[in-house]
């Protein structure tokens, strides 16, 4: 079975962007649709810590997706649950990028 059957979810990945200006003329960031409908498949992660700075956050997600342009300053929305991408780990086919492991954390 290949790599792309066994991704049976989509996702949509959102960064920040400028959206217009508040009351006192400061462009007002908001998360913007970045990439539509990338197939993905998303798994239980069994509570893993990860170190972000100086804290300890629990991701309790797993994200497998192609190798796509995913950072840790984006979010995720899966069924309309939003996610927040808490680390992104490169996996590689022995001659380049083969897809990517993404921790997550539902969004409150």
């Amino acid at each position: 079975m290949t790599f792309a059957r066994q991704l049976i979810n989509t996702c949509t990945t959102q960064r920040f962007s400028t959206g217009a200006a508040d009351d006192y003329g400061v462009p007002v960031l908001t998360w913007s649709d970045y990439i539509l409908d990338e197939p993905c498949r998303l798994v239980y992660g069994g509570g893993r810590e990860v170190v972000i700075g100086a804290k300890v956050v629990v991701a309790d997600y797993q994200l497998f997706i192609g190798d796509i342009d995913v950072t840790e300053q984006d979010r995720v929305v899966i069924s309309e649950v939003t996610y927040e991408v808490l680390m992104v780990i490169s996996r590689q086919d022995g001659v380049r990028g083969h897809h990517k492991q993404c921790l997550l954390r539902t969004v409150r």
